[in-house]
């Protein structure tokens, strides 16, 4: 049951049917109460329960972190860009998967964040208490465990009296968020009405864009041939905005804003028939590296593929452990590691700082 990816390809296509995903998160669920947890998850929900974050990054090291992401994005832009963490009666709690702060290819997604937040003249913050979107509780299939994860979000947005919530690059986040947020930790009547509850970083900065309220300049992506990862959270577990597909388009539709040349992958391929990373579910540890490698080939042959026929040398992607898994796995199949980033990374190349349409 712990092998499966809970990426609920086969519910698409199942003439009965018939949810593996939710067999197996059922499955997980028994062996969790009877004591058989899964390693990997139950470390991981321990740092969130204890720190507050996926990876234990305490309070001050995070504080550092954003405080040197601020100075480094001064010396590139010329531009005070602010990550501001703890800020009492911002506007905006934006909750985005631990990996952005860190390490690459992640961290552009978000200084990409900050940059539209700065450019559309938002008050934000991040919290220290909740600075983690992701919840794992879901890949072990404890929903009290999912509500106490999502609780400190909750919990974080009253005390810091903010009016929205946005959620990062980060598929299984998203997929809680959207999905299980309403019954697990609602209702939201805390917060302003009139914005989504929970906002999808991607809704945002598009609504931006159809609004004109942010300039892009193509050109500083004039090196990447880029197509587009749908992650299976997003694609068959959750959507974004109110048209039908959002969860298709919006990320699209801002990659096709921030670059001159975009492909998708085969049409077999995207949208709810995307194929997984075979990092999800659970998988993402060195433990099952060889299941995550071969779970992955569907995926790298449909991206052998595009980069065949139009010469794509980039893959972006909105779910932090899809960008993990492919900086594993991409050099099994012979494709440069540095290839997967995030969407919001193509933003932060693109979006001129000081100047609107």
């Amino acid at each position: 049951f712990h092998q499966c990816s809970q990426c609920r390809r086969c519910s698409v296509f199942c003439p009965y049917g018939i949810d593996t995903a939710e067999i197996s998160m059922a499955a997980r669920e028994i062996l969790d109460e009877i004591g058989i947890g899964q390693k990997y998850c139950n470390e991981i929900l321990a740092k969130v329960h204890t720190i507050g974050n996926n990876l234990g990054l305490k309070a001050p090291a995070l504080a550092n972190t954003l405080e040197g992401l601020e100075e480094d994005v001064k010396d590139d832009t010329g531009f005070d860009v602010r990550f501001p963490l703890d800020v009492e009666g911002a506007d905006v709690l934006l909750i985005p998967p631990s990996a952005d702060f860190f390490a690459e290819p992640h961290i552009d997604g978000l200084i990409g964040y900050a940059k539209v937040f700065h450019q559309a003249g938002i008050s934000w913050t991040m919290s220290s208490y909740a600075s983690e979107a992701a919840n794992f509780a879901m890949f072990i299939g404890n929903y009290e465990q999912m509500r106490k994860v999502a609780l400190r979000v909750r919990k974080a947005a009253i005390d810091l009296k903010v009016k929205r919530i946005i959620v990062g690059e980060c598929g299984h986040a998203w997929r809680v968020a959207y999905s299980f947020w309403n019954t697990l930790i609602g209702p939201f009547d805390f917060l302003d009405q009139n914005y989504p509850i929970p906002q999808h970083i991607c809704e945002f900065t598009y609504d931006l864009i159809q609004r004109g309220a942010l300039k892009l300049d193509k050109s500083a992506n004039a090196d990447k041939v880029v197509t587009f990862h749908d992650s299976c959270n997003v694609s068959r577990a959750s959507r974004m905005g109110k048209m039908p597909g959002g969860q298709f388009k919006i990320p699209r539709e801002i990659i096709k804003a921030c670059v001159n040349k975009f492909y998708d992958m085969a049409p077999e391929t995207i949208h709810e028939n995307t194929f997984c990373c075979c990092g999800g579910g659970g998988l993402l540890t060195d433990d099952l590296m060889e299941l995550r490698v071969k779970g992955a080939q569907p995926r790298m042959q449909a991206l052998k593929q595009v980069v065949d026929e139009h010469g794509v040398n980039h893959v972006a992607a909105i779910c932090a452990i899809c960008k993990s898994q492919f900086t594993k796995v991409l050099p099994y199949y012979k494709f440069p590691m540095d290839m997967i980033g995030s969407v919001h990374g193509l933003v932060s190349k693109a979006i001129v700082l000081g100047a609107k349409e």
